[in-house]
């Protein structure tokens, strides 16, 4: 009896029930009885009223007004539809790496591939790299977890590595050829 009443004590739980049993008056229902439940406990319809009700007084009091962005329109939703818009704003704004799906992940990887490979100084380090990326492509394209689809295209070894000594003999020409190094002088000490 104790629990009961206290329950009826709080003016939240009144509110809510009040709220419920009123718009099954003005719709011409006969209020919702009282369903078997732990004592305090509020029904999913009743704290959907509470959320509403607390969300129509922050409005009346403006505590939603002068937000930032109120008013503008959302960025990026303009042009094709993607589906996945949200998670690579997030990935963009928070800087964020090797998270996503990895149909994402190896899209990035991708478009900075020319970039990673160029890093590398020997030939079996670019032939490893390329081989292992190509093998993370094909693995991404066999699983079923979802996601958007991997449309990354493998890269095969032979013909990266000739690229990468094509831009490493272009820069080489395109830098200036090092000025002749004079020796060292010796200095020699005087006894």
């Amino acid at each position: 009896m104790a629990e009961d009443r206290a329950a009826n004590d709080d003016p939240r739980l009144a509110a809510a029930r009040y709220r419920v049993e009123k718009a099954a008056q003005e719709n011409g229902e006969d209020p919702p009885a009282e369903p078997e439940r732990h004592a305090g406990t509020p029904t999913g319809t009743e704290r959907a009223l509470y959320v509403e009700t607390a969300i129509q007084q922050a409005i009346r009091r403006g505590d939603f007004d002068d937000l930032p962005g109120a008013g503008k329109p959302l960025e990026g939703l303009g042009g094709s539809h993607d589906p996945d818009w949200w998670i690579k704003r997030k990935i963009h704004t928070e800087q964020l790496t090797g998270l996503g799906p990895p149909a994402l992940r190896l899209r990035i990887e991708h478009a900075e591939f020319e970039d990673r490979v160029d890093a590398f100084h020997r030939e079996e380090d670019v032939r490893e790299y390329t081989a292992d990326f190509s093998r993370r492509v094909v693995e991404a394209r066999r699983q079923l977890l979802g996601g958007p689809p991997v449309v990354t295209p493998t890269r095969d070894p032979d013909e990266e590595v000739a690229a990468w000594r094509q831009r490493r003999a272009a820069r080489a020409a395109a830098s200036p050829p090092p000025a002749e190094q004079e020796k060292p002088r010796r200095r020699w000490r005087r006894r």
